[in-house]
């Protein structure tokens, strides 16, 4: 018996999947144009690239791109106040008062995974903002949506809410990051001389976010001296109750960033320029 050959399976052509392709991209809202699509081609044919490498090509730099467009994103709705990062930190000026393996491991995030909280306490120019930022900073590009801003700026959002009656809306807000930074409380008494309610406000920020999300608190004011400054010692109690209990607490008692840059000797170069400027002119 003779066997029969089975009939060819039809094939695309290869204009119509090229077509194809460059549709799917489109449909994808991924960047790919015809003029990129032939180059990765004919590349992968001089390379030799197989199926897995060629679609590495084609998707890798897409979506790196995406990606850093989100951490973008994610950056510009933080708020943060400096572009500031823990790479050239001088890890070694504050070597006692700062461990920098327990900074770095704030920075990987874990502590925003599990709910903690982290509490920087300490003197003004220690470096208490950039390391809240940078952890910040470092934050936004795992992922997790972070809100910076001040004690003082915070009070005023939420005490202007109560004129219009958009309260319960702006602590929804401040509620939904996963990692809320308040700097700078205990800066001054902003806070108490703007809002008759700064205790009040504070604590339904606080209450709103634990314990399911991370709120950092950076005060340069010690626990005992809250409720005096606060003027409301139980509500002061009940905040700290809520974000100091099995939170990460950071005391740094080191010595001035700002201070040792105020007294750093000038550059010769500078230096040679006011000694001449301060030199008598001789008239000619």
């Amino acid at each position: 018996m003779t066997s029969r050959r089975k009939p060819p399976i039809p094939t695309t052509p290869i204009h119509d999947l090229r077509q194809r392709i460059l549709a799917y991209f489109q449909t994808l809202r991924i960047a790919m144009s015809a003029d990129e699509l032939d180059a990765a081609l004919a590349q992968a044919e001089k390379q030799r690239w197989g199926l897995l490498e060629l679609l590495s090509h084609l998707l890798g730099p897409q979506a790196d791109l995406r990606r850093q467009r989100a951490i973008d994103r994610r950056i510009g709705e933080a708020r943060f106040r400096e572009p500031t990062t823990l790479e050239g930190f001088d890890w070694a000026f504050n070597a006692q008062a700062i461990d920098r393996m327990q900074i770095e491991t704030l920075a990987s995030g874990e502590f925003i995974r599990r709910g903690d909280n982290l509490v920087i306490a300490g003197q003004s120019g220690v470096g208490k903002s950039r390391i809240v930022q940078s952890v910040g900073r470092a934050a936004c590009a795992q992922g997790y949506r972070v809100r910076y801003t001040t004690s003082a700026a915070l009070l005023h959002d939420l005490t202007a809410s109560l004129a219009d009656h958009t309260l319960h809306e702006r602590l929804r807000y401040y509620s939904n990051f996963d990692l809320l930074a308040i700097d700078e409380f205990g800066f001054d008494r902003i806070e108490r001389t703007e809002s008759g309610q700064a205790a009040s406000l504070l604590y339904k920020v606080v209450d709103g976010r634990s314990p399911k999300r991370s709120t950092a608190m950076v005060t340069n004011i010690s626990f005992e001296a809250w409720a005096d400054y606060l003027g409301d010692a139980p509500l002061a109690m009940a905040i700290l109750d809520r974000l100091v209990d099995g939170a990460i607490v950071l005391k740094i008692e080191g010595r001035s960033y700002r201070a040792h840059r105020a007294h750093r000797p000038a550059a010769p170069a500078v230096a040679e320029m006011e000694q001449s400027n301060r030199s008598p002119k001789v008239k000619r």
